[in-house]
């Protein structure tokens, strides 16, 4: 197997053009390998200069998750910090959790920050979204977003090697007009759902809000948990 590093933009899309595999941190891709057999090329970002970047609005698709820190917001934090034990969060990377993994417990986070992730394709360098770039798998660079004016993070507590545990993360964000919106997703096994709800201090209206998506339909000590969240956020 041999391993690509480059170090421009023009170097990847040339690796990728060539078969070369995206493995991010290979905490994963690695057991599969050795299970179903190793690949001829694969590539690592680690080197990109793009996929390095870390602030108050970026995060690149290189970084470990143990580099993840109070530069972002804490929704994204608190999602980093949960994820496996210190040796992986030291291994593991952005790109290789959100794209790379089945669990994806970065997405909830950036789900509720209306993350754009800027990817690489044959083409070149553009920007998505979060639904494009699970369903079409471009090179992920990086993902940005705007500041929300406060967010939050719940992960319930779940045995090793059992179903992925149940995961709320929320985030109010200010709209150009004054007006405040809550945004929520949930990891409730392997899917995914979201809500949004305008915010003009009814907290009992968002409730309901929510209630009204595909959330509502939640077993009632899930919803609960929601509510709880919810609940918590909003009286920031």
């Amino acid at each position: 197997m041999l391993l690509h590093l480059p170090t421009s933009v023009s170097e990847v899309q040339q690796h990728t053009a060539e078969g070369a595999l995206p493995i991010g941190g290979a905490t994963l891709a690695w057991a599969t390998y050795q299970r179903d057999g190793f690949p001829d090329h694969v590539m690592s970002l680690r080197n990109l200069p793009e996929a390095n970047t870390l602030g108050p609005e970026v995060l690149g698709a290189a970084v470990l998750l143990a580099r993840i820190d109070d530069r972002v917001p804490e929704v994204l934090r608190r999602a980093a910090g949960s994820i496996g034990t210190g040796a992986v969060r030291r291994a593991a990377t952005v790109g290789g959790n959100i794209v790379g993994s089945t669990l994806r417990c970065l997405l909830p986070a950036a789900l509720v920050l209306n993350a754009r992730a800027t990817v690489l394709d044959s083409a070149g360098v553009y920007e998505t979204d979060l639904t494009e770039l699970l369903a079409k798998r471009p090179v992920l660079l990086s993902i940005g977003w705007r500041t929300p004016l406060t967010s939050g993070y719940f992960k319930q507590e779940a045995d090793a090697g059992g179903p992925p545990p149940f995961v709320v993360a929320t985030a109010v964000h200010a709209g150009s007009d004054g007006t405040r919106q809550l945004r929520l997703a949930v990891r409730d096994g392997y899917e995914f759902l979201t809500a949004s709800a305008d915010h003009d201090g009814d907290v009992d209206a968002v409730l309901a809000a929510v209630e009204a998506t595909d959330i509502g339909a939640l077993p009632l000590d899930l919803r609960d948990v929601v509510r709880a969240q919810i609940m918590e956020v909003l009286n920031r």
